[in-house]
């Protein structure tokens, strides 16, 4: 085997998602390649954890010094040959198959026997994304949550050749960098959050759809009548109401079960650039951004 860098992670995808988990993993002490196509991506992706590290040091969550010493571990490149020397990779790019299993060809083609292949997919079966490498039982789901530095939760999803060590290992770094584990041991569409928040989603754009109440009253049900912290829409709203539209169309796509088909609304707010928080205007306003 290589010689692989002990606590050295990679994240392919400079984005949210991408930047978010290459932020937590460096305060926590890994050494942290971030990767994307291009220079104008990761330079977002770097001020973007700049910012949120930024905000922990002004809420006097973290010190200057800590912040500082963190965004020191973080380089970036828009070579994916950088990652080669990961102990763990962690792809987060686009929700689509195809976008992932080109990245996948790639990790396989450059990374050595006995690194981590992680996906932070939240509804592709994990299984069908290792089905282009030659190594599935390193492929493992690392499901993070958005803002991945507030969320605690990381949601592991073993595919259907995923090694007990590959699982293992994907656990101590999650658990590493402050989150609490769930595992997924049959690798079905959507998982268990991405199931469950899809068909809670579904419904209540159904209900609002068909007049039934409004997207507030809907929200205010769920979270006095049920303890949710957000109730599904102001979810919808912060995560991207394009994004949990994909994430339901995954799911029907892989189950055909009518419960997650994707409401007529929620197609229309999507093509209508009506996609939540990041958009300004989704089931509510953000007119003053935020």
């Amino acid at each position: 085997m290589a010689e692989l860098t002990p606590r050295a992670l990679a994240v392919v995808g400079a984005g949210l998602m991408g930047s978010g988990i290459a932020q937590v993993a460096a305060c926590a002490g890994w050494q942290v390649t971030l990767h994307d196509v291009s220079e104008d991506a990761v330079k977002r992706g770097l001020a973007g954890i700049g910012s949120s590290l930024a905000t922990f040091v002004r809420k006097e969550r973290m010190s200057r010094e800590d912040a500082d010493a963190a965004l020191a571990r973080i380089t970036t490149t828009t070579d994916l040959e950088a990652v080669a020397g990961a102990s763990i990779v962690v792809e987060a790019v686009f929700e689509r198959l195809e976008v992932k299993h080109e990245v996948f060809r790639e990790l396989d083609r450059i990374c050595p026997p006995g690194v981590v292949l992680a996906t932070n997919t939240s509804a592709i079966p994990i299984t069908k994304i290792a089905a282009v490498t030659q190594r599935p039982e390193d492929v493992v789901g690392t499901h993070f949550f958005s803002p991945v530095p507030l969320m605690a939760l990381c949601e592991l999803v073993r595919g259907h050749r995923t090694s007990d060590e590959t699982l293992a290992r994907a656990r101590e770094f999650a658990e590493s960098v402050g989150k609490t584990c769930i595992v997924v041991t049959r690798d079905v569409a959507g998982f268990v959050t991405t199931r469950l928040i899809s068909a809670l989603v579904v419904e209540a754009v159904r209900l609002v759809e068909s007049g039934v109440a409004t997207p507030e009253d809907i929200d205010t049900a769920c979270r006095l009548g049920f303890g949710h912290a957000m109730g599904p829409l102001a979810t919808t709203d912060l995560t991207g109401v394009d994004v949990l539209r994909h994430a339901t169309l995954n799911i029907w796509n892989e189950t055909a079960d009518p419960k997650f088909f994707p409401p007529e609304l929620l197609t229309r707010m999507v093509e209508a650039g009506e996609l939540g928080r990041k958009s300004g205007r989704g089931f509510y306003r953000y007119d003053d951004g935020t």
